[in-house]
């Protein structure tokens, strides 16, 4: 477990310094002080070394943004708020980051980044029901309006143009009445 933990570690210190191309089998195992052998024994390929070290670390944040959110009072201040949030963390977390930067071996603009977003979308917006079970029939398209937004958000709207403010006003202009008009359906 020791080494499995270190070599995780090492994947999300690769990633923030040199990108997802930087992420090879042998960096990784320099930088954890382990064999080669022992990363392939425990991973077995770089996709699944990469995606569990992301994964992790996503849960971590997941849950740090989950406690911020319980106080929320409505499903749109909900989504706002969770957005803005994420745009903060990506672009401060050197790992999240890394997402940001389009080298040619970054998981974020491959063919499966919608479906994997989506997945983490629904993770982050799961407590949604239990705090407004009005959004219980609705959940997947709040996801998908949350996802595409949040990306938006995230990858392109910087703070020093919008200021986190700024974005949770533009959000909700939009957001609350299109709430609304989803619980009246």
């Amino acid at each position: 477990m020791r080494s499995r933990n270190k070599i995780l570690d090492a994947v999300r210190d690769v990633i923030a310094r040199s990108g997802f191309s930087g992420v090879t089998i042998a960096s990784v195992a320099q930088t954890a002080g382990v064999t080669r052998q022992t990363v392939y024994s425990i991973f077995g390929t770089r996709e699944d070394l990469v995606s569990q070290a992301v994964a992790e670390h996503l849960t971590e944040i997941v849950d740090g943004v989950h406690e911020r959110l319980r106080t929320a009072p409505t499903p749109a201040d909900y989504v706002v708020d969770l957005i803005v949030a994420c745009r903060t963390i990506v672009r401060s977390d050197p790992v999240l980051a890394a997402l940001l930067r389009t080298d040619g071996d970054n998981p974020l603009f491959d063919a499966g980044a919608l479906d994997r977003a989506r997945a983490v979308g629904l993770r982050l917006l799961s407590p949604l029901q239990e705090l407004f079970p009005e959004t219980a029939l609705r959940l997947d398209d709040i996801v998908d309006i949350s996802v595409h937004l949040g990306w938006s958000a995230v990858c392109f709207d910087d703070p020093s143009v919008r200021t986190d403010e700024d974005l949770r006003r533009f959000l909700g202009r939009w957001l609350a009445p299109a709430f609304a008009a989803s619980v009246e359906e």
